[in-house]
């Protein structure tokens, strides 16, 4: 049963977060295209897939508790909560500043028949530096994850 939940767990890290980190990229690409209703739907699937990935959450937590008592793994454990940390920050951002902003964005270019305007371009650093410090944060899970310090 652990082999089964480390298994759903890095798939589900895979198919989940990987597009939780790379879709507001793509939005950046349709901001700049002035097209929005792309980033609309960018915005719709970066929010999804956000709130998806607390689902490799409770895999993690299914193969930490079924771990071998050798390993003595809880919460406290410091990569395990360093890597909950980090987390749970990526998932803030991703909810509370990128998707926001890529609404925003999307608004804005579909208030003017897909033209720019100034109100787009604005919000894309904000998309930008947002999507680069969750994706930065994710790396970082990644790499407790593996090393397990």
């Amino acid at each position: 049963m652990d082999t089964l939940f480390s298994i759903l767990h890095v798939v589900s890290a895979v198919f989940i977060v990987g597009p939780m980190a790379i879709l507001p990229m793509t939005a950046m690409r349709a901001v700049r295209a002035g097209n929005g209703a792309q980033v609309a739907v960018l915005a719709k699937s970066t929010n999804l897939m956000s709130l998806l990935s607390l689902i490799v959450v409770v895999f993690g937590f299914g193969v930490m508790g079924m771990s071998d008592p050798k390993y003595d793994l809880s919460v406290t454990t410091p990569w395990v909560l360093w890597s909950i940390i980090l987390y749970l920050v990526a998932l803030g951002i991703s909810l509370f500043v990128v998707v926001p902003t890529m609404r925003k964005a999307a608004e804005a270019l579909q208030a003017n028949d897909g033209t720019t305007t100034a109100a787009a371009p604005v919000k894309y650093p904000a998309i930008a530096a947002g999507s680069g410090v969750v994706a930065l944060l994710l790396v970082a899970v990644t790499v407790l994850m593996v090393w397990k310090p």
